[in-house]
């Protein structure tokens, strides 16, 4: 079954190089979505597979979510729905950010079509700026650390990437403080 508006998404003329490469819209989501999660965009594995988060960090977002890979990628339960739903390409430092006018795009759209979304999960800045905008602290770590105040909507969370090991060593408080609530939640709006 495809995700919703996936035929529109596809077609749309913004996408025509990306459907010339062969890439198809890589997203989740379903009319009865509990959870939307919204991160920066498919990496190339996930791009490849057409399958979200099908690489280390989406396992380490799994363990940190507290479910199966049954419950995440059952659009039911999961909307997994990127800023960009199509791999953005290889930068200097990592993945190129995602189009700024994709999820301008279709995100309302989407979201239209999920009245009973109960918990948005942003991972990482982009997802971070784009929903809380003002309302997000002046960097990604106090936003994080002041998840509450975002609460019971939005709960912004870090990036799973391997890369943002240091990140993690940093502000051990993450796990031991943040990841707890974060799966009371999302066992809550399951």
């Amino acid at each position: 079954m495809l995700p919703l508006l996936y035929n529109k998404i596809d077609r749309d003329e913004m996408n025509a190089h990306l459907r010339a490469k062969g890439f198809a819209p890589v997203y989740t989501a379903s009319a009865k979505s509990r959870i939307v999660l919204v991160g920066q965009a498919p990496g190339r594995i996930a791009q490849e597979t057409r399958k979200p988060w099908n690489d280390a960090s989406g396992r380490l977002l799994r363990k940190w979510l507290g479910v199966t890979d049954e419950q995440f990628y059952n659009p039911d339960l999961f909307s997994i729905m990127p800023m960009d739903f199509y791999y953005p390409g290889k930068g200097a430092h990592g993945d190129l950010p995602p189009r700024k006018e994709f999820a301008k795009t279709w995100h309302p759209k989407l979201s239209a079509l999920m009245p009973d979304v109960r918990l948005t999960i942003l991972v990482g800045a982009y997802a971070q700026k784009y929903y809380l905008g003002m309302r997000a602290k002046r960097n990604l770590t106090e936003t994080v650390k002041y998840f509450n105040n975002y609460l019971p909507e939005y709960f912004p969370i870090v990036h799973p990437s391997p890369l943002n090991f240091g990140w993690r060593k940093r502000n051990s408080w993450f796990e031991k403080e943040v990841i707890p609530v974060l799966q009371a939640l999302v066992q809550k709006a399951m």
